[in-house]
């Protein structure tokens, strides 16, 4: 009942899901984030075990063969993973951790941790989406394209998830996101393992004085 939860959040690349992270996490600083763990070099001004884990290549590895990782994927030559030990360290302790994530590492955090609670981003539209990834003003059409029909693809993957949340605007995605750990907080799966051994231990002594 005490045990926090893994809250995944995840959707197509443009629909905001780094900023309505930040922002929840600005609202609710008791929400731990989940701390990546990656085989390249801190950047200047990054501190490891709070932007990154930082992992030489033959830990990381490691980490692989050994299962202590709930996801992992290899970019640009690098390694990056989500440790398990973290993640289950800081749930044990009672708190909610949240994963930002891309669908395909959601998919293989489901996997290992299916207790998770599954939080899948939409845009408002495709156009929308478009809009978004055209504004970035760094993408050339043939990305652009591929980037859409990713995205397509992605949520066709939707019934894999928990719930829905349309990123219309940042503050009611967040409130919205906020609702649904309230909710899960309250579920009666959390309660009945306790009452249960609660009244188990009543009911003993109850026998015990009735004659």
């Amino acid at each position: 009942m005490n045990k926090g939860l893994l809250i995944v959040l995840s959707g197509p690349s443009g629909v905001g899901k780094g900023t309505v992270c930040t922002e929840l996490r600005r609202r609710h600083p008791e929400l731990i984030y989940s701390v990546s763990a990656t085989t390249r070099s801190p950047r200047e001004g990054e501190r490891d075990g709070v932007n990154y884990f930082f992992k030489t290549r033959e830990h990381f590895q490691h980490m692989i063969a050994t299962d202590a990782l709930l996801e992992y994927a290899e970019y640009v030559g690098n390694y990056y993973g989500t440790p398990r030990e973290f993640v289950e360290k800081t749930l044990a302790e009672g708190k909610d951790i949240i994963l930002e994530i891309e669908v395909q590492g959601a998919l293989k955090v489901k996997e290992k941790f299916p207790e998770g609670v599954f939080v899948f981003l939409l845009p408002p539209s495709l156009n929308e989406l478009k809009q978004r990834i055209v504004g970035r003003g760094t993408e050339t059409q043939a990305t652009i394209d591929h980037r859409l029909s990713v995205a397509v693809e992605e949520m066709n993957l939707l019934y894999h998830y928990d719930y829905a949340v349309v990123n219309d605007q940042i503050d009611s995605a967040c409130s919205r996101i906020a609702s649904i750990i309230t909710a899960e907080h309250c579920k009666r799966e959390r309660f009945l393992h306790e009452l249960f051994r609660e009244l188990q231990e009543l009911t003993p002594a109850q026998n015990g004085t009735e004659r």
